[in-house]
């Protein structure tokens, strides 16, 4: 088995909990209530997603070469 590695995104909602964005998945996105639980649904998001690309003849993104940068920028409001 070859083991994968996604970057995740967790948002802290207003309501509570964490919504999980996997950028190198598009439309992969789950939420947890707490930030272990939305790790975990983010690893069973990721699976069921590759496990679902696989099954249709898809090709598995990697984040290989991918690099990350946070930008500041100045807000004109």
């Amino acid at each position: 088995m070859e083991a994968l590695s996604y970057r995740v995104l967790l948002r802290k909602e207003p309501e509570g909990g964490y919504t999980v964005i996997v950028p190198s998945l598009a439309g992969c996105v789950t939420y947890g209530d707490t930030v272990e639980e939305a790790i975990e649904m983010a690893k069973e998001a990721i699976e069921l997603y590759i496990e679902s690309l696989k099954a249709h003849g898809e090709e598995v993104p990697s984040e290989e070469g991918t690099l990350e940068y946070t930008l500041m920028v100045k807000s004109r409001a």
